[in-house]
Order: structure tokens, then sequence, then C-alpha cells
């Protein structure tokens, strides 16, 4: 049986821990929350302070930066980015490749296609089919 957890170098040099979430095997460093029904797939990367909530499931290659928030039942699809305290509602969708930016809010339920970018501070609501609706 291999170790349950993995080491990763940061930009400044800082040695972070990240364990291997039971669910799926995806990394979550030491400081997130992430809920034990959560679905982490094997490659998403899960960054200190972030929070994950029950049903959620993280695409691999996604990237959840410190802070964010995934809400219960929300999706985020593979390679997509999550930016540093950014918040995802509940039962939303992000699409593959699809950047949110730092401090950006989707509302519950919204989906935002793939290959979209959702500027830092934003916020977006969007009608069932994905088309963004006038704030």
């Amino acid at each position: 049986m291999g170790k349950n957890y993995v080491d990763i170098e940061n930009d400044q040099g800082a040695t972070l821990r990240y364990r291997k979430h039971a669910n799926g095997r995806g990394l979550v460093a030491h400081g997130a929350k992430v809920h034990p029904k959560a679905h982490i797939e094997a490659g998403a990367y899960i960054e200190p302070g972030a929070r994950i909530g029950a049903g959620a499931t993280v695409a691999r290659g996604a990237w959840i930066e410190p802070d964010a928030v995934i809400g219960e039942g929300a999706h985020v699809d593979a390679h997509a980015h999550i930016g540093q305290g950014a918040a995802v509602g509940d039962g939303a969708h992000i699409g593959v490749r699809t950047e949110v930016g730092a401090g950006a809010r989707i509302v519950r339920g919204a989906r935002i296609g793939d290959d979209e970018t959702v500027a830092a501070g934003l916020t977006v609501a969007t009608d069932p089919k994905g088309l963004w609706l006038a704030a």
C-alpha cells in the first residue's frame, strides 16, 4: 500500500503537504476542508483554506486556489481553475478549461460553459441553458 500524501514545493520554495482524498484520490492541501462525500478526482488540486461541499465533484486537472468555496453538488470540470477566494454556488457547473477569477461569484445552479473566463470579482448568474444573465 502506497503513502497517502504527497509533498510539493510551491513557487516560494515552501513545501506543502497534500493528502489523497479518499473519494477519488485528488490532492487536498493541509488546511483545506473537503466533505467526505465530495469527489476529488486524481490529478485535481485543492489548496489550503479552500472548502468543498458535500456531493461536489472536482474533475481531473482542476485547480481550486486558497480560500475558494465550492458549494454542495457543484461540478468543476477537467482543467478548470477557480481563483483565490472565488465562490461556486450549490449545484453550479463550471466547464472544461474555464477560468474563474479571484473573488468571483458563481450563483447557485449557474452553468458556465467550456473555455470561458469569468473576470476577477464578477458575479455571474445564468439561465438553465448557460446564457449569462444581466446583473
